[in-house]
């Protein structure tokens, strides 16, 4: 649903950014090219600069909170986040019947929307998975979104 929200808010002229946290650890850097070799050697920091595309890699002893991440983005109209649950921002719910498992939010205040299968037993508005440029929509005006203006923090 990100990859469809994302094209969804991009073809009405967003600039979108998407999060995804990992509780995992990654690397993204292959090894045997330039970049790994400086990290290897020592970099604790790494950017690859090209004219189509911005790669910085950090080495971290801890995990950055959502607050920090977020201020990396300049420029965008919405983030979307994946991952960073107790953050206060508002959330969409995956839901899949088959689970049979309750919904984090149901009862919270942030919770915007359900998008799933099939529509659970809670008050909260629910869109399936085809419901993209429905969903599109009840997000821009839930969260008033204005192309071109800064995200507060």
């Amino acid at each position: 649903m990100i990859e469809r929200l994302v094209a969804e808010l991009s073809g009405r002229g967003y600039r979108v950014a998407t999060v995804k946290h990992s509780h995992k650890n990654f690397d993204i850097d292959k090894e045997g090219k330039d970049s790994w070799r400086h990290q290897a050697a020592g970099a604790c920091a790494t950017v690859l600069s090209s004219p189509s595309a911005l790669i910085t890699i950090e080495k971290r002893q801890w995990d950055l909170p959502l607050s920090e991440v977020i201020k990396i983005y300049r420029d965008v109209d919405i983030i979307i986040i994946e991952g960073y649950k107790e953050n206060p921002y508002p959330k969409l719910e995956m839901f899949r019947a088959e689970k049979n498992e309750p919904l984090m939010y149901d009862n919270s205040e942030e919770l915007l929307a359900v998008v799933g299968d099939k529509p659970p037993h809670c008050s909260a508005p629910f869109f399936t998975l085809d419901d993209a440029p429905l969903l599109t929509g009840f997000i821009e005006d839930k969260l008033k979104l204005n192309k071109g203006q800064k995200i507060p923090e």
